[in-house]
C-alpha cells in the first residue's frame, strides 16, 4: 500500500508541471474550436473521445481555412500523425504488461507526453502501470477542463496574443532535450529541423511539414547507429 501512494506521489508530480502546458494549450484548442464554429459540446466530446491535440488542431486548422467538404483530407492527416501511437504503444507494452485486464484503458492514455514519463520510468524502476496511469489520468483531466474553459471562454481571448500557441511546442521542446544525448538523436533533430525548414522554404504553409519530417528525419539517426 505504501508503494503504491508513493506511485500515485511520484506520478502527481512529475505530470503537474507537464499538465499545466497541456492546459494551456487546450485552453487554446477550446477558444479556436468555438471560433470555427464547434459548439462547447462539440469541442467537450472531441477532447474526451479523441485526447490529441494535435489531431484537435490541425483539425480545427483545416476547418478554419475553409476545408469543411474535405473530410477525407482531415482523417488521413489525423491517421497519419497518430501513427507514432502505434510505436509507443508497442514500446510502452512491456511495461504494462501486469495489468492484464486494463491494458485496453491504459492504451487510450498513449501519447507523446505519457510516453516520456513512462519509458523513463519503467527504464529505472521496471514495469508500473499504475505510475503510467496517473500520468494520463492527469493530462487527461487537464486536456478536459482546458478545452472546455476554452471553449466556454469563446472569442473574449485571442490565444497568439497570449501566446497560448507556444504552449505545445515549448512542451515538446522541454521533453526533446533531455534525450539528445548521443549522435542518433542529435543527428536526427538536425535533419528534422533542416527538412522541416526546407519545405517551409519551398512551400510555405502547407499541411505535410511535420509529418514528412517525422518519417525521413529518423533515417540520420538509424543510419549513424548503424555505422557505430
Amino acid at each position: 500500500m505504501v508503494e503504491k501512494m508513493n506511485t500515485i506521489k511520484t506520478g502527481l508530480t512529475e505530470a503537474l508541471p507537464l499538465a499545466i502546458a497541456i492546459a494551456a494549450y487546450g485552453l487554446s484548442y477550446g477558444v479556436l474550436a468555438i471560433q470555427v464554429k464547434f459548439s462547447w459540446l462539440d469541442t467537450l466530446i472531441m477532447s474526451a473521445l479523441v485526447f490529441s491535440g494535435s489531431v484537435q488542431m490541425i483539425t480545427v486548422a483545416m476547418l478554419a481555412a475553409g476545408r469543411r467538404r474535405s473530410l477525407t483530407s482531415i482523417v488521413f492527416t489525423s491517421v497519419l500523425l497518430n501513427l507514432r501511437n502505434l510505436l509507443y504503444g508497442a514500446a510502452l507494452a512491456e511495461g504494462l504488461a501486469p495489468a492484464k485486464k486494463w491494458k485496453w484503458l491504459l492504451a487510450f492514455g498513449v501519447s507523446d507526453e505519457p510516453f516520456v514519463l513512462a519509458s523513463s520510468r519503467f527504464k529505472n524502476h521496471g514495469p508500473d502501470p499504475l505510475y503510467f496511469g496517473i500520468v494520463a489520468g492527469t493530462f487527461y483531466l487537464a486536456w478536459i477542463l482546458s478545452s472546455l474553459t476554452g471553449a466556454l471562454i469563446g472569442n473574449q481571448i485571442d490565444p497568439q496574443r497570449w501566446g497560448l500557441d507556444l504552449a505545445f511546442p515549448i512542451t515538446f521542446t522541454a521533453l526533446l532535450l533531455p534525450g539528445l544525448k548521443d549522435h542518433p538523436a542529435i543527428a536526427t533533430a538536425i535533419a528534422a529541423a533542416v527538412i522541416a525548414l526546407g519545405l517551409e522554404y519551398l512551400w510555405p504553409g502547407n499541411e505535410l511539414t511535420i509529418i514528412i519530417s517525422g518519417v525521413f528525419a529518423p533515417f540520420a539517426g538509424l543510419y549513424l547507429s548503424r555505422r557505430a
